[in-house]
């Protein structure tokens, strides 16, 4: 390279100084200053912006050279709001390429040869994707009528989205789908001819040297990436802009997008421990916790008080929509009984104050009621302490609110995925001695911030295979489980 060209590798910043030039930026990285290829970098989403009378790095002395200091103002908001227009048009147009490849180069090779795949195995791999292509093509035409070539930080591609916003729940099945699918491929490409078939099926497409399963990622990247770059649209988009109302409109709607197929994707992962947490209570009565419930909200022991003053220990678990209780086994404490369950969709939750209950003698402390809306039943609980009071408290007001959200959300889980975790359960139960073997964590609710927002985009003048890894971050466990589990009596 020339002196005057800047060198970096993949995962480099390059803090951008001068981009008044479409093709070759100015920028620095590690203490060099120097030219360097636009079409090789992506920009990067929240950095902090200088101010307009800035100049340079922090702590940089002020250039008297106004040809030198010309390189240590940022760009315009003008010319930064072209690049991630382009930014946005370009990188859609590569996703339908690879959405085309798929679709062509695999699926189509891949139905016709029966022998080697059943209809159920493409479905599983490739999910569909086919209707995804199908809406993106008709998203992408839209976002090219919009596109103003001459000019483009004149373009008003805002209403694009909020046109197509509901089209993108598709990616909701997609992305559900996509742990199945890697495993299904995995279980293939153990074998050498369905290597030596998809490698055959790339080559004659003319791909790019990527494996299938890089492919098959690029869907779930893609809609997780949308929020990232409206929000670097709206940074650089004027409120007097025409189309900064509909922008901001689009960030929030894609956000809200890939925040509800975040929160699928968490409820299907925690339906399948449920099931199995279900399988372990012994003499279970009625219908399966998964007809109604998808996430354990809160757990613990309180005393259940009967009308007539008579009191037992319980072990409760309060699922969206209903309260279970079990008994725990004298001899084997990690064994749990069935013993009923409350519908709190039919219950009201009623602080009770410490002192004597009404008209009995029958004395409380740290106790809660759920009554009936009928007024006929009411459930008494007490707590050893005001803090575990404080919590169940809590806990039921969470769970009308995430009730509530998931209502408003059309939040539901398919039924064919319901049966399917708890065949999975009684299969993996099946000759087992009964035990609680623990039910999944009730992890913080979230519904403003998506949990998976990392996502790695692939220049398309130089694809690299290894960029084709699933950026989604390791989630912390909850602190509330693993305390739980540890408790003696719950030891296997």
């Amino acid at each position: 390279m020339d002196d005057q060209e800047l060198g970096f590798k993949a995962g480099d910043v390059i803090q951008v100084l001068e981009a008044s030039n479409k093709d070759w930026w100015w920028g620095r990285s590690e203490e060099k200053e120097a030219w360097f290829p636009a079409s090789f970098v992506r920009l990067r989403v929240n950095q902090e912006e200088l101010s307009e009378g800035s100049s340079g790095t922090p702590g940089e002395e002020p250039e008297e050279d106004a040809g030198r200091n010309r390189h240590k103002h940022p760009e315009s908001k003008q010319q930064m709001r072209t690049n991630v227009i382009r930014e946005i048009v370009s990188t859609e147009r590569v996703y339908i390429k690879h959405l085309r490849d798929i679709c062509e180069g695999y699926i189509r090779q891949c139905r016709k040869h029966t022998a080697m795949f059943t209809a159920v195995q493409l479905g599983t791999i490739f999910g569909n994707i086919e209707d995804i292509y199908k809406f993106q093509r008709m998203f992408l035409k839209d976002l090219e009528k919009q596109y103003n070539k001459e000019e483009p930080h004149l373009s008003e591609i805002g209403s694009c989205f909020l046109q197509h916003q509901e089209g993108f729940a598709i990616y909701s099945e997609y992305c559900n789908n996509h742990p199945g699918a890697c495993a299904e491929l995995a279980g293939l490409m153990k074998q050498g001819r369905y290597r030596h078939f998809f490698e055959a099926c790339r080559l004659l497409q003319q791909m790019i040297d990527i494996s299938l399963d890089g492919f098959l990622l690029t869907p779930v990247q893609k809609i997780c990436k949308y929020p990232l770059q409206l929000a670097e649209l709206l940074k650089y988009t004027a409120p007097a802009h025409s189309d900064y109302n509909n922008i901001k409109a689009a960030y929030e709607a894609m956000k809200n997008v890939a925040c509800l197929i975040n929160e699928r994707k968490r409820k299907l992962e925690s339906i399948d421990k449920i099931a199995r947490w279900q399988v372990s209570i012994v003499g279970w009565e009625g219908p399966d916790i998964l007809e109604q419930s998808s996430e354990l909200i809160h757990s613990g022991e309180l005393t259940s008080i009967s009308r007539q003053g008579r009191s037992q220990q319980r072990t409760f678990f309060l699922f969206d929509h209903q309260l279970v209780a079990c008994k725990k086994d004298r001899l084997r404490r990690d064994v749990l009984y069935y013993r009923g369950r409350t519908d709190m969709d039919a219950v009201e939750l009623v602080d009770v104050e410490d002192g004597r209950l009404g008209a009995c003698s029958l004395s409380v402390r740290n106790a809660f009621k759920l009554v009936s809306r009928t007024g006929d039943e009411a459930h008494l609980f007490c707590a050893r302490k005001p803090e575990d009071k404080a919590r169940w408290l809590q806990a039921c007001r969470d769970e009308r609110r995430r009730v509530q959200e998931d209502r408003e959300l059309g939040m539901e889980i398919p039924e064919n995925q319901k049966k399917l975790a708890m065949l999975n359960a009684q299969k993996a139960g099946h000759g087992k001695s009964k035990g609680y073997g623990g039910c999944p964590a009730a992890p913080p609710h979230q519904t403003s911030r998506p949990v998976h927002q990392r996502h790695i985009t692939v220049p398309p003048s130089a694809p690299q295979p290894q960029v084709f890894a699933l950026a989604e971050p390791r989630r912390k466990p909850s602190p509330f489980w693993h305390t739980f589990s540890k408790l003696a009596p719950f030891r296997k």
